[in-house]
């Protein structure tokens, strides 16, 4: 049986919405299960920490290795924001930066949405980023590439939506 999925959202002060809010959002303690899109696409069994998802690599059309780190769930600017960071080593050569877009676009729609359906999570906004290594969320790393882009689900796609 899938174990029911428990998490904590972030909390903020000012009604302005950042893409990192002070304090950051909370991560996933423990998620519902990896389900069918996550066990379809990364190869996980039926349930799964957030911490054993995040291990797994993740198929993107450039090719580069693209590893999950971490899910958060931010209720904080006012509609539920869920964001999917993503760890590529090579993000910072000019050739994987040149892919992003299509990378990002790849895994919000084939990876972001089912696990939201996996989950029964309703989304206002998905942000997917990709990161040369693990950062903190909400902390500064000037000496690492980060990418982030932010999609509306809208009728089972990703729609672009800049920043």
């Amino acid at each position: 049986m899938i174990a029911p999925r428990t998490y904590e959202t972030a909390r903020r002060a000012r009604p302005a919405a950042h893409a990192a809010p002070e304090g950051g959002a909370r991560r996933l303690r423990r998620s519902r299960g990896c389900g069918i899109a996550l066990a379809v696409l990364v190869g996980l069994g039926a349930t799964c920490t957030n911490a054993q998802a995040a291990a797994q690599r993740v198929e993107v059309p450039s090719g580069q290795e693209v590893t999950l780190h971490e899910v958060l769930i931010d209720d904080a600017p006012g509609a539920r924001w869920v964001r999917f960071r993503f760890v590529a080593p090579r993000i910072g050569e000019a050739g994987a930066r040149a892919a992003a877009g299509a990378d990002m676009d790849h895994l919000c729609a084939q990876f972001a949405l089912p696990y939201l359906d996996d989950q029964g999570i309703e989304a206002a906004r998905i942000v997917i980023s990709l990161a040369e290594r693990p950062v903190p969320f909400g902390q500064a790393a000037p000496d690492t590439t980060q990418l982030f882009e932010q999609y509306r689900p809208e009728d089972g796609a990703c729609i672009w939506d800049g920043f």
